[in-house]
């Protein structure tokens, strides 16, 4: 949809923009609170398949990945400051550059890393990325607090894959069967609203 990535194009532009301070004092946060990078970059499953590199704020010490990718109530491997940009979604806030280069979407379903995606039933995965993956969705506001959830889990990982990541699928296959322009504006102005209460 031309409108759409017109939109998201110029949104996300804009949103850098006018939130460079914020990506300013951000920045100095996490370097004074803990070593390593300000950006974190994952490799993640986009649109058609295509790989591509997602950017957020790091949140999490440099090692954290090797114990693993799903995070979990209070990690340890959290920082200081990252509590605190977890807390109120800041750190997703680097994702405007993807959507910038065109490789996410304002909206859309969130891009998982390829060894969850290789967990979809064929038929749902051609649905999902057939479609950009965003930054939000409604999957996203049902489970804005997914880390606490698997916190209380005795198996993080399977408690995601079993009980979560179906869920989510359902949401993904019902945005992308009924996404219009309207649909999107509507979750961004959910989205906000749940970040603000």
């Amino acid at each position: 949809m031309l409108i759409k990535r017109c939109f998201d194009f110029f949104a996300a532009l804009i949103g850098l923009i006018l939130l460079s301070p914020l990506f300013l004092w951000i920045s100095c946060r996490i370097k004074l609170d803990s070593s390593g990078p300000v950006f974190f970059r994952q490799e993640r499953v986009g649109k058609n398949n295509k790989l591509f590199r997602i950017f957020k704020f790091r949140t999490m010490t440099t090692d954290s990945e090797s114990k693993g990718q799903i995070t979990v109530g209070r990690d340890a491997r959290i920082t200081n400051v990252g509590h605190v940009i977890r807390r109120y979604k800041l750190d997703e806030l680097p994702q405007l550059l993807n959507v910038l280069s065109g490789d996410m979407s304002l909206v859309g379903p969130r891009p998982e890393v390829p060894r969850f995606i290789a967990c979809y039933p064929v038929d749902i995965r051609n649905i999902v990325l057939s479609v950009p993956p965003g930054i939000t969705d409604w999957a996203s506001i049902e489970y804005k607090d997914e880390s606490t959830i698997l916190g209380r889990a005795t198996d993080a990982e399977q408690a995601y894959m079993t009980e979560i990541l179906p869920v989510k699928m359902k949401y993904y296959v019902r945005y992308v069967q009924e996404r219009s322009f309207g649909m999107d504006l509507k979750i961004i102005f959910r989205t906000l609203w749940v970040i603000i209460k």
